[in-house]
């Protein structure tokens, strides 16, 4: 093997580090959440763990991809490693929520940069024969990293502490700084343009309204407080004027113009919407488990397991397909399997079998799969090298959106569905099985308060069935509401057109960078 294909390796290596890392972060530290609000106290704030990483990140996604392509991706690929690295020995540092979400907040600013740009750098440095098959790796660690997460989450908060869930990242971020910055030789593609400042600035705080807006809507404030209501005010002014800013500006960080070709918005649509409809999947599946058929509270990465590893296969499949077929022929058939495999499970109930049940999930994995791998090639297919950390970030930022959207929209849905069915039960069972017969110190209201094993055999058998049947019922809707936008997705896959990757023509752009 010549250095010129070890460097790259090297680089490969690095990149995917750096997906992995940033990926899985918010699923890790989900898993020990428990275990930091025991040793830090701030119950009342813990949302804000998860929600600084969120908005950071996603606020970030744009601007980053833009600044990479005026200025260079390796640059602001090892910075968004450095930051996060620093962001992640803050975090092990910390003595409050309060502290600790500031400290998430830069890991987030990190994060941001470090999932588009790798995707965008695997397209510049890798050899446009390859890139089939490499894209198929990428989506593949971008959808495992939903298992890893919670499972090295589990172990290093029961065999070590809570901290080394972000001392971790410093290993990892270390060799994935030393193979960018020392063996990546970047191409000159990229030029330097007129930062849009006024688009930066809305488009942070139209992001911050709207991730606050969601996160604390039902939790801290009502719905239709002035906090929440203030805070979708401002959303929707900052976003009217982000707009403005972006039809106006020389270099835009979100070119409207680029969504005139459609294969750009259809996958940019497609990405949104699926994973809309996958994290539905994903954040109730174990409840469904767990909640009505009794399993076990075991990790929530092995309960998904088998839609992971269905995600993994059809990740890979489409990147080999993408230079033998079009872009279409891959999405169409996998999102048909993503809508049949959440439509089987509006099927489920209290008695299906856990097979029944990890047939629908490997379904489901099959049909979300390719949007992992695909989607992110599909999206930078006709822009040129200049605008490909843009069109990237876009994407990422898109999808990172529907699936903040999917989880607000659809817990709201679950929410009130269980809420109502279970007055609806307790009310014609004239109230047998009522609150009066319940464990002490348990509120009804709180369902995940309700999965709990040794809890569960304390409930009379009577509201045990109640509960049960509330909870599959709500969660079964739930899934019928998440359809919808995996059946949007499949009819935006039909105006891909006859695109597909086509590696003769990348050649004459790859020879003249390298």
């Amino acid at each position: 093997m010549s250095a010129k294909q070890n460097n790259l390796s090297l680089v490969l290596a690095g990149l995917l580090l750096g997906i992995l890392m940033a990926s899985m972060d918010n699923t890790i530290v989900a898993t020990a959440m428990g275990d930091i609000v025991g040793k830090l106290g701030g119950l009342d704030k813990f949302v804000w763990v998860t929600s600084a990483y969120m908005v950071a990140e996603m606020a970030g996604m744009p601007i980053f991809g833009k600044l990479s392509d005026m200025y260079g991706r390796k640059r602001f690929f090892v910075f968004g490693i450095i930051v996060f690295m620093i962001g992640s020995a803050l975090c092990g540092t910390a003595n409050s929520i309060v502290e600790l979400s500031l400290y998430r907040a830069i890991q987030g600013i990190g994060g941001g940069a470090l999932v588009p740009i790798a995707f965008t750098i695997m397209f510049d440095a890798v050899p446009p024969e390859a890139r089939g098959k490499l894209g198929g790796l990428f989506g593949a660690v971008f959808g495992l990293s939903s298992i890893f997460g919670p499972l090295l989450g589990a172990y290093l908060t029961e065999y070590a502490r809570w901290e080394w869930i972000f001392y971790i990242n410093l290993p990892l971020g270390l060799i994935a700084f030393i193979f960018i910055a020392f063996f990546y030789k970047e191409s000159r593609q990229h030029q330097r343009q007129q930062i849009d400042w006024g688009g930066a600035v809305t488009l942070i705080g139209a992001v911050v309204c709207l991730m606050f807006g969601l996160e604390l809507g039902g939790k801290k404030f009502p719905w239709d407080s002035w906090q929440i209501l203030g805070l979708f005010g401002g959303f929707v002014v900052l976003g009217l004027a982000f707009i403005l800013f972006e039809r106006s500006a020389r270099e835009p960080i979100i070119s409207f113009k680029m969504f005139k070709d459609r294969i750009y918005w259809s996958s940019n649509v497609m990405g949104m919407l699926s994973g809309a409809a996958f994290v539905t999947a994903s954040v109730y599946i174990p409840i469904f488990i767990q909640g009505v058929l009794g399993g076990k509270p075991t990790n929530s990465g092995l309960v998904l397991l088998p839609m992971m590893l269905g995600s993994v296969v059809t990740a890979s499949m489409g990147g080999f397909l993408m230079t033998k077929v079009k872009y279409r022929s891959i999405m169409i058939p996998t999102l048909l399997l993503l809508v049949i495999g959440l439509g089987l499970l509006t099927t489920l109930g209290e008695h299906s079998s856990l097979w029944t049940l990890r047939g629908y999930m490997i379904l489901v994995g099959l049909g979300i799969g390719a949007s992992f791998s695909v989607l992110s090639n599909a999206a930078i297919h006709s822009v040129p090298p200049q605008q490909r950390g843009s069109a990237s970030s876009t994407l990422n930022f898109l999808r990172s959106l529907g699936m903040t959207l999917g989880i607000t929209i659809f817990g709201i849905v679950q929410s009130h569905l269980f809420t109502r069915k279970l007055d609806d039960a307790i009310t014609a069972g004239n109230g047998q099985g009522s609150e009066g017969s319940l464990p002490p110190g348990v509120d009804l209201s709180d369902p995940h308060a309700l999965l709990s094993p040794e809890l569960r055999k304390l409930f009379p058998p009577q509201l045990l069935e109640i509960i049960s049947h509330a909870m599959s019922s709500s969660i079964v809707q739930t899934f019928a509401w998440a359809v919808i936008p995996a059946v949007l997705a499949l009819a935006a896959s039909f105006f891909m057109g006859k695109e597909r990757m086509r590696p003769e023509k990348e050649q004459a752009v790859y020879n003249s960078s390298h």
